[in-house]
């Protein structure tokens, strides 16, 4: 009788019950339908950004310092996409020729700041305690101190130009990449394959060249994607407070800061060139997002 009250109150495996648990199971792994078609849109817009930094002569092949008075301050039309601004000037093509500004000085400052963060994430990690502490100290003050100020701060030192610029970007952008890989190679150094590594005979170097370093970058990439989006968003804030591209270079920011005297009469000045900047930046956090879902899995 107790056997077969304890048969009778056990849950069977159902071959139904199994199966339908299983594709509950693989939907959850698949990627949603509004997930990729987000992340597909974001990728389109990227590319055309990109697109437009490398060969904006193919997409405007129009001069974007070139003006004439009789068009100034046109609304979108169909012989002026964006409109002109006040001194006649096409909208659309200095868009177009100002990616290569805006993208060109974010890529740098995130080249400068990934590889100059790794190396310094990578010796706090792997070094002794003593230089762990040093290098996380300096990295704790780069964080207490607010982004723009330190841009500014570093511009004003240096001077103006886009290569300052992307400088003063890349540094504010150090410390994030010292601290995740620091973690990264904390995480990954007590790995059993790196310890395998060691006692096969491997050397220090070698061991952290050919084992730790590369399983540590996939978080990076990731980072260096959200950064880039901040990147883009520093570098234009300083083009609109007039740190950055001189005038009449096509700066998205510059852009922005000129047509901001005519927002109640030509609001395409300054909201086109916003809506290009937001575009961009969202679409590199959706692809940030979707590096880091990738990696994780």
């Amino acid at each position: 009788m107790t056997q077969k009250l304890l048969l009778e109150s056990a849950s069977p495996l159902v071959p139904g019950k199994t199966r339908t648990r299983t594709r509950r199971a693989s939907a959850r792994r698949r990627p949603r339908p509004r997930g990729m078609i987000t992340l597909s849109v974001a990728l389109l817009a990227l590319v055309v950004a990109v697109s437009w930094a490398i060969a904006p002569a193919l997409f405007a092949p129009g001069d974007p310092t070139a003006g004439s008075l009789a068009d100034a301050l046109q609304a979108p039309s169909a012989a002026h996409v964006f409109g002109t601004d006040a001194t006649g000037r096409d909208v659309y093509t200095r868009v177009v020729h100002g990616a290569a500004y805006t993208l060109f000085s974010a890529l740098c400052a995130v080249t400068l700041g990934m590889v100059a963060g790794t190396l310094l994430g990578l010796l706090a990690g792997a070094g002794p305690r003593w230089l762990d502490s040093t290098l996380m100290r300096l990295v704790d003050v780069l964080l207490s101190i607010p982004g723009l100020l330190l841009s500014l701060s570093v511009i004003i030192l240096l001077g103006f130009g886009l290569f300052q610029i992307a400088l003063a970007v890349a540094i504010t952008s150090v410390a994030a990449f010292a601290r995740l890989v620091r973690g990264e190679v904390l995480r990954i150094r007590s790995a059993d394959f790196v310890e395998a590594a060691h006692a096969s005979g491997g050397t220090f170097a070698g061991v952290l060249f050919r084992h730790i370093l590369p399983n540590s970058l996939s978080p990076v990439f990731a980072m260096a994607a959200l950064q880039f989006g901040t990147a883009i968003l520093a570098i234009s804030a300083l083009g609109f407070l007039g740190y950055g591209a001189p005038p009449p270079a096509p700066e998205w920011g510059l852009m922005i800061a000129e047509g901001r005297d005519y927002v109640a009469t030509a609001w395409w000045l300054t909201t086109i060139p916003g809506v290009i900047v937001v575009v961009v930046v969202l679409a590199t956090h959706r692809l940030s997002s979707a590096i880091s879902e990738r990696s994780s899995r």
